[in-house]
């Protein structure tokens, strides 16, 4: 069973512990330069060094390669924030331990925040959550592919003895392309056919890509129809699993 999270260790309540923490997670073996990238000339100003004076933020390091300063939140979105860095630590945890997702208001009764800094921080936090972007696989890696179905898009219809159709016509569709030790992406999709899914396939994942999927699920004969129809796949079997390797037009 997961450890329950104790939101009154110092990193939730005091901004040079959750600095300490964020240059523990952002640079595990030590100081990265956001300028150039260098990892060897870093050092931190104190009072005792001459680039400090008056108005030296707390956490300040200067690189000897590029001359230039910085903190672990540069390139954040914690970046040029007057917000105590230990609320941004405290509410980024909160947003990624919630199942069912957490309100500002929810933010702003436990932060001890007005709603709109909380209203602010949220939206800041989910822009950080967005992918980067891009086609998945490539190169011949594999990309996961399979559908699932929830609750029920049709509560006033049920499933009559006999009907035609698979057990899930009048739930939700839901399909996810998962890269192996990399991005997974879900769809709502209205329905679990080629012409539905050819679109999102196509401009999702690279054509150099093993497409996986489990053999019962529904995905094999629609694969099988993307390689008639769309002749960017070709098809190998290892005999537990339906396995499409992309090749290049």
């Amino acid at each position: 069973m997961a450890e329950r999270l104790d939101f009154t260790e110092p990193r939730f309540n005091n901004p040079d512990a959750a600095r300490e923490y964020l240059e523990s997670v952002r640079w595990p073996n030590g100081p990265v330069c956001p300028h150039c990238g260098s990892t060897e000339r870093n050092s931190r100003i104190t009072a005792k060094t001459k680039q400090q004076g008056k108005g030296a933020r707390p956490g300040l390091l200067f690189c000897g390669d590029c001359r230039e300063q910085f903190t672990v939140t540069v390139g954040t979105v914690f970046e040029r924030s007057k917000i105590p860095l230990h609320k941004w630590v405290h509410a980024t945890q909160l947003m990624c331990s919630s199942k069912k997702g957490i309100s500002s208001h929810q933010l702003h009764r436990m932060l001890g925040v007005t709603y709109q800094t909380a209203w602010f921080m949220s939206h800041r936090i989910r822009e950080a959550f967005k992918s980067g972007g891009g086609l998945l696989g490539g190169g011949g890696k594999p990309v996961e592919v399979d559908e699932t179905f929830w609750g029920n898009a049709r509560p006033r219809i049920y499933r009559r003895k006999g009907a035609k159709g698979g057990g899930g016509f009048h739930k939700h569709k839901i399909v996810s392309l998962v890269q192996r030790d990399g991005e997974t992406r879900s769809y709502h999709v209205p329905a679990v056919d080629s012409a539905t899914l050819k679109p999102i396939l196509v401009a999702q994942i690279k054509r150099d890509t093993r497409l996986m999927t489990d053999s019962a699920s529904g995905l094999p004969p629609l694969f099988r129809t993307l390689l008639i129809d769309a002749k960017m796949l070709s098809e190998v079997s290892d005999g537990t699993q339906e396995i499409y390797s992309g090749v290049q037009a």
